[in-house]
């Protein structure tokens, strides 16, 4: 359960229920432009075309993954951030204050891709939904799925997922 920075919330549920903690924590992270952290982990992309690269950055804190890509205006081509869950979940999400139009790809725990929300609309406060639970949300420019041949099924490749 979470409120993003970079896709402004997640919304966990339980037992039917809607569970949305920690709001004020998204509010204040929503009024606030933040600096580019300079710390990024490898990452790849396994796909019928290949192995792609990518140098991300992990939001592993409630803090990180409300703040996530929140207000920045360019994100390199090789770059991307990688939302940490630490539990497979239902997963809803914003591009609020976002003005980098993403690719979302929500995975499972293993690192399987399950979903693929293309081309996700900047500023937008209407809901991308994960589809299956999601253990964790990778946030890429938007096209690089399509241009990697990306769908279900398709591995990433990560220590989180044991690599």
């Amino acid at each position: 359960m979470r409120f993003p920075g970079s896709i402004a919330f997640v919304i966990g549920l339980a037992l039917g229920a809607i569970c949305i903690p920690g709001l004020t924590g998204s509010a204040r992270a929503q009024n606030a432009p933040q600096t580019l952290p300079t710390t990024t982990e490898p990452l790849e992309i396994v796909t019928a075309s290949g192995r792609h690269a990518f140098a991300i950055e992990v939001m592993r804190t409630e803090e990180g993954r409300e703040r996530g890509l929140m207000f920045r205006r360019f994100l390199p081509a090789d770059r991307g951030m990688l939302f940490d869950f630490k539990t497979e979940q239902p997963v809803l999400m914003w591009m609020k204050n976002t003005y980098i139009p993403l690719d979302m790809i929500f995975m499972s725990r293993n690192g399987t891709v399950t979903h693929i929300a293309a081309n996700t609309e900047p500023l937008s406060e209407r809901t991308i939904s994960s589809g299956p639970p999601a253990f964790a949300v990778l946030e890429v420019n938007a096209g690089v799925a399509a241009k990697i041949g990306l769908k279900p099924g398709d591995r990433v490749v990560h220590e989180m997922f044991g690599k």
